[in-house]
This record gives structure tokens, sequence and C-alpha cells, in this order.
């Protein structure tokens, strides 16, 4: 009964609030972002509904703002470059966000990249791990950490060059710098090394933590995502290198060039293929208490989700976005135009009951 009660009253307050508001609202990720501003321009110009306001937080502020409620105050989309935490879910849960669709449009591969006044650089997901990780494994062999030692790509393999590691990257709120710590430091570095295989089935929460910290004493720089300012500082310094989603160094291949990791170029076939080793899928997620109250949601999302749009060939490719093959979209999109690929048990029945 006071389940009921509950859902009453937020059915309440959102037709009281939401009203207000006749424009979609999107938040979340700044690598999601120039996809999604392209549908919403196309959206607003052929269809009858408003052109949706969208602003870049990162995917972590993004998520932040999504769960903390229902109502026009709040965001009805967030986009995200990494798939929602078990955290935000619960943050979600007590704040009564209720049923939440995961509408994934794609993939995308974190590059590094440099000035293409300099060398092309080639280096391996190990060799990242042992410049970037705050502790990496005594070299000694007896199975301890020690604080990461590597001033230059030499100390960290001797075949690379005696530069100073500079490597500027997204804050910690970014899904890129979630991405990049999972798959360039854990499944690039810690998984390849028994030992710390065996500590991750032990303890899980030391593992993570001494596999997905990164450096900071100073060959790692916090300087933003997908920014043209990171373009002026790599061309302004040859010798550093950034951290990129993928359709950003497309957009700006004229000045900078990716970095060649594990051998593999990062370019739209090898990640496609699935080839290219630090790729990603992205998403956004749907508010389903707003969907009867905002207008245009179902609408957006069908055409986000359109052949047009983010299929094979679809207007999103020029962008950067690596498209999800057809038996994906086939499998996964009819249930997401329905809003029924439900992430997480939050739906508001559930709500006193965790």
């Amino acid at each position: 009964m006071l389940n009921k009660i509950l859902g009453l009253v937020i059915i309440i307050t959102l037709m009281s609030t939401a009203q207000a508001r006749d424009q979609i609202n999107i938040v979340g990720s700044s690598t999601v972002y120039p996809f999604a501003i392209v549908v919403a321009e196309k959206f607003g110009k052929t269809t009858d509904f408003k052109t949706p306001k969208i602003e870049s937080t990162g995917s972590g502020g993004g998520l932040k703002l999504f769960c903390a409620g229902v109502g026009a105050q709040h965001p009805d989309f967030t986009n995200s470059s990494r798939a929602i935490k078990k955290n935000e879910i619960k943050r979600c849960r007590e704040n009564n966000v209720g049923e939440i669709t995961e509408v994934k449009v794609g993939y995308d591969g974190i590059v590094m990249a440099n000035s293409k006044d300099a060398s092309p650089f080639s280096i391996s997901t190990m060799d990242i791990y042992l410049a970037l990780a705050a502790e990496i494994p005594n070299p000694d062999g007896s199975e301890t950490f020690i604080k990461n030692p590597h001033v230059t790509w030499h100390d960290v393999n001797s075949k690379l060059p005696k530069t100073k590691i500079e490597v500027l990257g997204p804050p910690p709120t970014s899904g890129t710098r979630d991405a990049f710590a999972e798959l360039a430091l854990e499944k690039g570095g810690c998984e390849k090394i028994k030992w710390l295989k065996t500590l991750k089935k032990k303890d899980k929460k030391t593992y993570k933590a001494k596999c997905h910290t990164v450096r900071e004493d100073g060959p790692f720089i916090e300087a933003g995502e997908n920014d043209n300012l990171m373009v002026q500082k790599l061309v302004s310094n040859p010798n550093a290198l950034a951290i990129f989603g993928f359709s950003f160094l497309d957009q700006n291949a004229d000045k900078i060039q990716g970095t060649i990791i594990d051998n593999i170029f990062p370019e739209f076939e090898n990640i496609s293929s699935g080839d290219y080793p630090i790729s990603r899928p992205l998403f956004f997620y749907a508010k389903n208490a707003h969907l009867k109250i905002i207008p245009g949601m179902k609408e957006y999302v069908e055409m986000f989700l359109s052949d047009a749009a983010s299929g094979e060939e679809g207007y999103l490719l020029d962008k950067g976005l690596i498209p999800m093959p057809d038996y994906e979209r086939a499998k996964i999109n009819p249930q997401v135009v329905e809003f029924k690929y439900i992430v997480g048990d939050i739906s508001p029945s559930k709500i006193n009951k965790n």
C-alpha cells in the first residue's frame, strides 16, 4: 500500500512540475555530445518538437544530475561513454527515479594522440599501464606494489625514446577516464600479470584500487576532455600525448595523429572489427517516468536509433561514431524504442524493498 501511495505521489509531482517544460533536457558525456547535437538539431528541424537542450557535463556528472530525481528540474536523458554503475543505479532508486532505459548507440575507440609535427608513437597497453598507473608491481618479483618511478618512456620500455612522460587526460568524472582505466590499465596491464589475477579473486577492492588509479605525480595531467585546448597543447608540445575519443581524433586529423597501440592503428575499421584494444560502447539513458509528460522523448530515441542516423551508413558516421553491427541493432533496438531495455532493479514498486 505504501508503495502505491509513493508511486501516486511521484506521478502527481511530475504532472504538476514537468508540464511547464515542453523541451527535452539532456546532460552527460562530452564524447556522446557531438552525436547527440546532430540528432537534436535534425529532430528540431524535421519534427513538430522543439530542439532538445543538451549540456556537456561528463558521464559521471550527467548521471549525478539524472539520478537526482524526477520532475521538470531534472534531465530526461543523460549521455554516457560508459555503462551506468551500481552505485548510480542505487542513487536513482533512492531518489525515486524509477525505471531507466539504456540506449546503446554504437562504439568508440579511446585513442592516444600526439602532434603531427612529431614522429608517430607506437606503444603497448602494458607500456601505458607501466607509465600511468599510480602504483606498479615491484620489479623484484615480491608480489608487492611500489609507487610508479618512471619518468621517461625509456624507463618504461628500453625500446621507447628517452622523452619525458607527459599525457594529457580527462578528469575523474569522465566516462572516458573510467573506460581508459578499465581497458588500458586493468585489461592491458594488470590482467596480464599472473599474481594480480590471483589478487582479483581474493581481494577485488584492493585489485581495483591498484589497477584503476592513475598517477597524480606529474606524468598524467588532467586537462579536460575532447577539448580544442588540448589539441593546441599537443601542437605546442610535440613530446606530449593526449587521451581522446576516436571521434575527436577524427575531427582533428589535420593537426594530431593517433598512437599505434599493440601494433594496431586507431582506425574506424579496426575499432569496428574489435581488433583495436581500447574500444568501448556508447550509451544514453532515458528516464521512463518522464515519458508521458515531456513531449518527444520516444520520437527522439527512434530518430537516434534509425538506420539514417546510427546505422551502418548513417550520418553519424561522419562524426566518428562506430555503428553497432546489424545483428546487434536488430536484437537490442526493438526493446529500446519501447522503453523496455531496463537497467537495474529500480522500478518504483521495488524502492522500499532494498
